[in-house]
């Protein structure tokens, strides 16, 4: 089978947890292990995987250095792409003792310039503050902050992706049978001018969006989604929480679910299923359960 696998942001790096190079290498050497068993039982992979943390913090980095000067977010998201990538790749070679190629491929994705995201911004980057932190940054840099559970966090436009300019490429490397990382954080947004050539934009494309596009034109068994929560909830933090195994494409549209959250996972698993492949939601350690249906939650065109 060919499986794109999504990490999530909470499986590479845990709410909490200090955004450093040794933490980070440490929460995908567990990542790495998991994808590893994917490909012992004999299934093809595509890897993309999230970046908020990441590039928010270049971000800082970039505003202490030069304020007028800052990197703008397509860049941002190369960088990020690169160095998530490269975690990963080298993880995943020593998972499987070298015994497959993997590749790192930095993924352009075209978004409409007119996305009414560009006005309304909701994705979350970097670290998270108190209110009054958050607060004071915004007003010094021209930042849109909002609410992140009980802390705040800087949010940026997060348009829909809408086509994937490097897919001839990716086609390439697995008819070589390459394990491919890709889509790094969403994939860096593009806009493509009226003469066909192309240029960055300030954005963060959402991961889970742009992996369920990624799968279709794929045509891609299978789409897992992974984070650091086992499964769909009903009554999700209640009393009578209750995890929900399977959902059909309709069903899963039905659950109101928390747009930071949860929400764009069962989004984009919708978008992928309604395709005829299967759609997985659940933890990064339960992965090849996921797949074989032991764990997690998954999506189905219907019953």
């Amino acid at each position: 089978m060919l499986i794109v696998v999504a990490l999530g942001g909470n499986a590479l790096l845990k709410r909490g947890e200090p955004l450093t190079a040794d933490t980070q290498r440490n929460n995908i050497r567990v990542a790495a292990k998991s994808l590893a068993e994917l490909v012992r039982a004999g299934h093809q992979l595509v890897v993309t995987h999230g970046n908020g943390p990441q590039v928010g913090l270049l971000a800082l980095q970039g505003a202490a250095y030069k304020p007028e000067e800052a990197y703008p977010l397509d860049v941002l998201g190369a960088e990020t792409g690169g160095m998530i990538g490269y975690l990963i790749e080298q993880e995943l070679e020593n998972a499987l003792d070298h015994d497959y190629p993997v590749a790192t491929l930095l993924t352009q994705i075209v978004v409409d310039r007119n996305d009414p995201a560009f006005a309304n911004p909701t994705k979350f980057i970097g670290p998270v503050y108190d209110k009054a932190e958050a607060q004071s940054r915004a007003a010094a840099d021209g930042w849109k902050i909002a609410a992140d559970g009980d802390k705040w966090r800087r949010v940026v436009p997060s348009p829909a992706p809408r086509e994937i300019p490097d897919l001839r490429v990716l086609k390439l490397l697995l008819d070589q049978g390459v394990i491919v990382i890709c889509t790094g954080g969403g994939g860096i947004p593009v806009l493509r001018r009226h003469d066909g050539s192309m240029t960055g934009v300030e954005a963060v494309i959402d991961k889970d969006a742009a992996s369920a596009l990624l799968a279709r034109q794929l045509d891609a068994d299978a789409l897992l989604l992974l984070t650091d929560v086992d499964a769909v909830y009903h009554d999700f933090g209640t009393d009578t929480a209750a995890p929900i195994q399977t959902l059909t494409v309709a069903e899963a549209r039905e659950l109101d679910m928390p747009p930071g959250s949860m929400g764009p996972k069962l989004a984009a698993a919708s978008d992928f299923a309604k395709t005829g492949g299967v759609s997985g939601i659940g933890r990064l350690v339960d992965t090849l359960d996921i797949l074989e249906g032991r764990a997690g939650t998954r999506v189905f065109a219907k019953a």
